[in-house]
């Protein structure tokens, strides 16, 4: 078997993995709101009080789950098994970008296909490493959905054989901006979950007939909107730092392969759109105090304008970038 062929099944058992574990996150979401539920009624079970009864309701540290990021069951099985197959679903991904690019000799992140992979893992890698001291498996099922979703997609639509890249990128810079991109745009992934996270929240709390259904009462275990909002405006300013590097990164790269720092490449346009709408954002918020339901949908079309700039501006618009798209194997999707 070829370096190539087992870094696709690598990806494959990745997927696997990571499907597993965001059923298992979804299990433990449910049963935590169900032992939250369960603790409630019996803090509020009445008790008799001579002739009469009343209700005694248990103090709020008592009560299992009675506060955000309060700890549910003292045994989560299902938790363990998602934060399990989570890690071995990244370390397989990992292993198969590495193959990838020992299959291709140069660095995994050279088109759609490989952007896709290891944007993958940075996301997980981000989530990951939030949970290392706090909890934040609320993300969980979200976070591994997606990961499975991309992945999936970059191996039946985007995947393309692993050569070589074109002489005038076969630079260094290959390594440092696109790198510096994908790390950019996992930091955006798990922001745009936390970002509708706090949205479908927001909703429950003010009353949304549909979201008072049973099969939403998990979201009594998101953190408030407030919490949520919090979240990802700190990993949206740790994005867009990153991405205004990958801007003057692309900037100086685009000097040494085509002799000019800009010039109206669709990809150089909408990768400044991105970095406007997210600059917007964050002043918005910061100085403006565009908080609540309208930073969410900022964060929310910021997301969308990064997952086009990866997928339509590669397919639809001729440019400099155009050899990151599906027919060729030469350079990044950033």
């Amino acid at each position: 078997m070829q370096i190539a062929e087992l870094s696709v099944l690598l990806v494959w058992g990745a997927a696997t993995a990571l499907t597993i574990a965001l059923v298992a996150f979804a299990i433990d979401l449910g049963r935590r709101t169900e032992a939250r539920a369960e603790a409630h009624a019996e803090a509020r079970t009445p008790v008799a009080v001579g002739a009469a009864s009343r209700p005694t309701l248990a103090p709020a540290s008592t009560v299992p789950g009675a506060r955000d990021g309060a700890s549910a069951p003292a045994r989560r099985r299902a938790a363990g098994i998602a934060m399990s197959t989570t890690w071995l679903g990244t370390a397989l991904l990992l292993a198969a970008i590495v193959l990838r690019g020992l299959a291709a000799g140069r660095t995994p992140w050279a088109n759609m296909y490989e952007f896709t992979l290891v944007g993958s893992f940075m996301a997980l890698a981000v989530f990951l490493g939030m949970n290392v001291r706090k909890d934040f498996k609320f993300l969980g099922a979200f976070v591994t959905g997606l990961s499975v979703l991309f992945l999936v997609l970059g191996l039946n639509v985007f995947y393309v054989a692993a050569t070589g890249v074109q002489p005038a990128l076969q630079n260094y810079w290959l390594v440092i901006h696109v790198g510096v991109a994908i790390s950019a745009t996992g930091i955006f992934t798990v922001a745009f979950v936390a970002s509708v996270l706090q949205l479908v929240r927001d909703s429950r709390d003010s009353g949304s007939p549909y979201l008072q259904r049973p099969g939403f009462r998990w979201l009594d275990r998101v953190p408030t909107p407030t919490s949520l909002e919090a979240l990802s405006f700190r990993l949206n300013a740790v994005g867009f730092v990153l991405w205004t590097f990958t801007i003057i990164g692309g900037a100086i790269w685009a000097e040494h392969a085509w002799g000019r720092y800009w010039g109206w490449d669709p990809k150089e346009v909408w990768s400044f759109v991105i970095w406007v709408v997210y600059a917007a954002y964050l002043h918005a918020r910061t100085t403006r105090g565009w908080d609540g339901r309208r930073a969410a949908w900022f964060v929310i079309v910021g997301y969308l304008c990064v997952l086009f700039n990866f997928t339509g501006v590669n397919l639809i618009f001729n440019g400099k970038h155009s050899y990151s798209g599906l027919n060729t194997d030469t350079t990044g999707g950033a």
